[in-house]
């Protein structure tokens, strides 16, 4: 039975300095080195047991970057389309941004945000580069539309159009 919820994923901000390769391999080798202290310390040293910490915290450090950056528990990036509410969710670590239709006065989309403003005067950018790929990014225009015209929502487009792109 359908929910009656449509979600758009989107890939995570890219907000950190070091990509997910370069801290993959950090932690690897932080995991390593600890294992290899280990290995080789007598455990008749005063502080061999400040190893066994390291590398529980290097095991947690590693988790975390999968976690919040591969989709392990799921898609935890998303615009979801709710009976009535526009909900955008940041990541596995960040609260969900939720929006009622009934406080909506207008949805601006634009080529790399979408501008929900409200009746109370506040707008609320969502960035739209986390949209990956030009259907991703149709259908998200689509249900944005039909959003719009049932909840009686203002829409404004201002994405370029092919006439456009081609000068």
């Amino acid at each position: 039975m359908p929910t009656g919820t449509t979600r758009i994923r989107l890939r995570p901000a890219n907000s950190s300095r070091l990509s997910f390769g370069v801290q993959v391999s950090l932690a690897l080798f932080a995991i390593i080195y600890a294992v290899l202290m280990l290995r080789n310390s007598p455990s008749t040293q005063n502080f061999y047991w400040l190893s066994y910490v390291f590398l529980a915290l290097c095991l947690v450090y590693l988790g975390f970057i999968l976690v919040h950056n591969a989709p392990v528990f799921g898609t935890q990036s998303y615009f979801e389309f709710a009976p009535g509410y526009l909900v955008h969710k940041a990541g596995l670590f960040r609260a969900k941004q939720v929006f009622a239709a009934e406080n909506m006065s207008m949805l601006e989309l634009l080529p790399r945000q979408l501008r929900v403003r409200l009746k109370d005067g506040d707008i609320h950018v969502l960035n739209m580069r986390e949209v990956k790929g030009t259907r991703r990014l149709a259908v998200l225009r689509a249900l944005l539309e039909n959003f719009a015209t049932r909840y009686g929502v203002a829409l404004r487009e201002d994405l370029p159009t092919a006439k456009s792109q081609a000068k």
